[in-house]
């Protein structure tokens, strides 16, 4: 059964409704250690000091802060508890909005919102309102000692709490080199409305797409494990240099065609 990480309540005007929040991603890179070549032996590393040099064991280590070169502020768990927002455990709603409205580079960490057994009512009753308004909330939530600014959104059977960044930590395009105002030849924006047609389908499907690295690191790792000689290392076809954007437009929407002609005659045979 998965453990929640986070017990409290959704504020919905005068409503309660009583929470646990549940993780709804999570990671499948491999980790690896860092072995010493000759013995296989794991390699530790050791805290050490910029000034004498020395190991520094964990009792003798502070945080500090930056605030000029070479000047730091120290700063204590006193300091931190002093700064620390109220953990009201509650996840409070601000206002709605039109999802729409909302850039997707805010979005960080979706979780997953599940009801006590007396407040599946309450819950049920947000959800829907959001689906029938095409809305999503806005909130403040503080999950351990840390504040954020999240999103409550309906998905599926679910309320999903998301995280979402601060807009100061958002950075701007602006300062990107990229092509702004630019007349583009009607023929090419033809053509490539016509690949985005043949390569569009009706809906995303997750399922269809795999961590092929991950696969592959895996067999690789397994068949090291049992001794079998490993595959050759593919190499990648070269790009050829685009020469004329047109050449390139009309090449690809006859792959395209062909990759489903392909596709439709192994499906029936």
């Amino acid at each position: 059964m998965a453990h929640a990480i986070w017990t409290g309540a959704i504020n919905f005007g005068l409503v309660t409704i009583p929470v646990k929040l549940f993780t709804a991603v999570r990671t499948d890179d491999l980790s690896f250690n860092m072995l010493h070549a000759k013995d296989e032996g794991r390699i530790k590393y050791e805290r050490t000091c910029s000034v004498d040099g020395k190991p520094v064991p964990w009792d003798e280590i502070v945080k500090g802060y930056e605030y000029e070169k070479g000047e730091y502020v120290i700063i204590t768990d006193e300091d931190f508890e002093k700064v620390n927002p109220e953990a009201t455990q509650s996840v409070d709603i601000l206002e709605f909005v039109n999802l729409d409205t909302i850039s997707p580079m805010y979005f960080d960490k979706p979780y997953y919102l599940e009801p006590s057994k007396q407040g599946k009512h309450a819950y049920a009753l947000l959800r829907e309102s959001l689906l029938a308004a095409n809305k999503v909330a806005i909130a403040r939530v503080v999950i351990r000692t840390k504040e954020y600014i999240a999103a409550v959104k309906p998905v599926g059977e679910a309320l999903v709490l998301e995280l979402m960044h601060w807009a100061s930590e958002i950075v701007s395009s602006e300062t990107l080199e990229l092509p702004r105002g630019e007349k583009l030849p009607e023929a090419e924006m033809a053509m490539a409305k016509m690949l985005i047609d043949t390569m569009s389908v009706e809906a995303f499907d997750a399922e269809k797409f795999t961590n092929r690295y991950r696969d592959e690191l895996l067999a690789m790792i397994d068949a090291r494990a049992a001794g079998k000689e490993l595959p050759k290392a593919k190499k990648a076809p070269a790009r050829a240099k685009v020469v004329n954007l047109m050449d390139v437009l009309a090449a690809s929407l006859e792959a395209n065609k062909k990759r489903k002609t392909e596709k439709k005659k192994s499906s029936a045979a």
